[in-house]
């Protein structure tokens, strides 16, 4: 892990896509925003004659060619992974909201976020190449990772599955796009940079989200905006490398949007995550780390988080084998300090299955530590 995220996180499900049934769509402020550039040609500084200096004149205007084909070359790569990888970017609309997903396989299956579903098991869905909607239904939410597959009722002909990426290859500073349906403009782009990986961040629930604490997400400064949930982060080489799912919050600002920090889910965990639910209709490995228990926070004689107590341990469970009790209460996973159950959640996400791990916890008023060999969750 290269670090955790714990500032408030929204989802980026547009709950305001509802005016799309039987209401107006609202009217969006738009504002003109003008960039000037200013072009500086720098020809050299010399103290001989003006002769000199004319005779600089051709490497400066090459220079500026060379310039602007560098400019072209990338406006190109811009373009080209638009005009490859949107026709995948599809719109889906329930009762609830409107958000996005990408088109998983030739099969009629789309990847999206169990927050965009939500309790929904029927949708319209609408292609990024036009055309009536098409209907779809659930096959399988998975809320512990945000990530859920529907499925078309018919599949259209020049249907166009993502390409997806390796997460393994993501790194800092990368140019992304973000395409998907923010605030009910379908097929939009914004672009933006890789701006960190390896972010633990959990998704609050009041906004519509499911409470999910997902590891290794992507951070981006592309604009990720109500509606873009379940679209897709893409690179230039026109692969999908992760799901925009959550957008910070400011707190300065309330509930408003902290500009340019956004977060995806990486492309592995989509593909591990679907490519199941696609083959058995669920999850069968989740390639989260968990005890085994059900548990419950707990507060010390000054009031505070104190611990997260066991209410239950499944038999066979990595708590269970490790002689863990229900009653007891865990104050530490590896390094990490346990208060909250929203911590113990994000220390867990830091392991995988199979790993070992130090769990300490009070019992009967005494301190005790013991190695865990973590199962899955």
């Amino acid at each position: 892990m290269s670090g955790s995220h714990r500032a408030r996180v929204r989802t980026t499900r547009d709950h305001r896509a509802r005016t799309r049934r039987g209401r107006p769509r609202p009217v969006l402020p738009l504002v003109a925003a003008g960039l000037t550039a200013t072009a500086l040609l720098a020809t050299g500084c010399s103290s001989g004659s003006g002769g000199h200096a004319a005779a600089q004149t051709p490497g400066a205007v090459q220079g500026l060619d060379q310039s602007t084909s560098g400019a072209d070359d990338l406006q190109t790569a811009y373009q080209n992974a638009v005009k490859k990888v949107l026709p995948s970017v599809v719109s889906i609309s329930t009762d609830q909201g409107l958000g996005s997903g990408v088109v998983y396989d030739d099969k009629g299956d789309i990847v999206t976020n169990a927050h965009v579903v939500g309790n929904s098991k029927t949708f319209e869905v609408s292609l990024a190449t036009g055309g009536q909607p098409l209907g779809a239904k659930l096959v399988a939410s998975y809320p512990p990772s945000d990530l859920a597959v529907i499925k078309l009722d018919s599949v259209p002909g020049g249907l166009k599955p993502a390409t997806f990426g390796d997460s393994g290859k993501v790194a800092v500073g990368q140019i992304v796009l973000a395409m998907g349906n923010p605030l009910g403009l379908s097929s939009s782009v914004t672009q933006g940079i890789v701006s960190a990986t390896g972010r633990t961040v959990t998704e609050g629930e009041s906004g519509g989200g499911t409470g999910a604490t997902i590891s290794d997400m992507v951070q981006t400064s592309a604009a990720i905006n109500p509606g873009n949930s379940g679209g897709a982060l893409v690179n230039l080489n026109d692969q999908v490398i992760g799901i925009p799912t959550l957008a910070a919050t400011d707190p300065q600002l309330g509930s408003g949007a902290a500009p340019g920090i956004g977060f995806a889910i990486p492309a592995s965990t989509v593909q591990r995550i679907a490519g199941q639910i696609v083959q058995n209709g669920k999850v069968t490995n989740s390639g989260r780390a968990g005890l085994g228990v059900t548990v419950r926070g707990v507060v010390g004689q000054d009031f505070q988080p104190a611990g997260v107590a066991i209410v239950s341990v499944s038999n066979g469970g990595a708590a269970a084998k490790a002689g863990l009790q229900a009653g007891d209460v865990i104050t530490k996973v590896g390094s990490s300090p346990i208060t909250t159950v929203q911590s113990l959640t994000e220390a867990l996400a830091a392991y995988r299955p199979g790993q070992q791990v130090p769990v300490t916890y009070e019992r009967n008023g005494q301190q005790k530590t013991v190695q865990v060999t973590l199962g899955s969750l």
